[in-house]
């Protein structure tokens, strides 16, 4: 399966939550889970810059090895650096892509990072707009 992205309109609304003191172990149990810092607005945490941030469903499997999965909300910032190495979403032969970006000699690639073997390296060429640049991914996990 390929990778395709649909726009999502979402209500920016200022939401604080508990943030813990300490990170939260993903082996041992922490003594210190009660502890709690400060609280956060997780909206705050993930936009940057309001007036140019966006966000996208993920469908697709391309970038599962960077931890994007189908079904995913990914927030796009246009002012965000295009860099080698990022995950940005890109404009090819009038369709948009989720891709990460690598640079190469001269030449710069929009790499899938998936399991499936389909899906291969695309070459930029000067039609290919980089669009924006990944600042966040909303995953709901089930809790039932």
């Amino acid at each position: 399966m390929s990778l395709t992205l649909e726009p999502v309109s979402i209500e920016i609304v200022q939401r604080l939550v508990p943030l813990a003191l300490s990170r939260v172990p993903a082996g041992f149990p922490s003594p210190a889970a009660d502890d709690l810092e400060d609280l956060v607005d997780p909206m705050a945490w993930i936009i940057r810059h309001e007036s140019s941030t966006f966000f996208w469903r993920i469908s697709g499997d391309s970038l599962e090895v960077e931890g994007i999965f189908d079904g995913d909300i990914i927030a796009i910032d246009r002012a965000g650096r295009k860099r080698n190495g990022r995950v940005v979403l890109a404009l090819v032969d009038g369709g948009i892509t989720l891709k990460k970006l690598r640079k190469q000699g001269d030449e710069w690639f929009l790499d899938p990072h998936s399991r499936n073997d389909q899906h291969k390296p695309i070459r930029c060429t000067e039609s290919t707009e980089i669009w924006g640049v990944a600042a966040g991914i909303f995953r709901r996990l089930p809790i039932e």
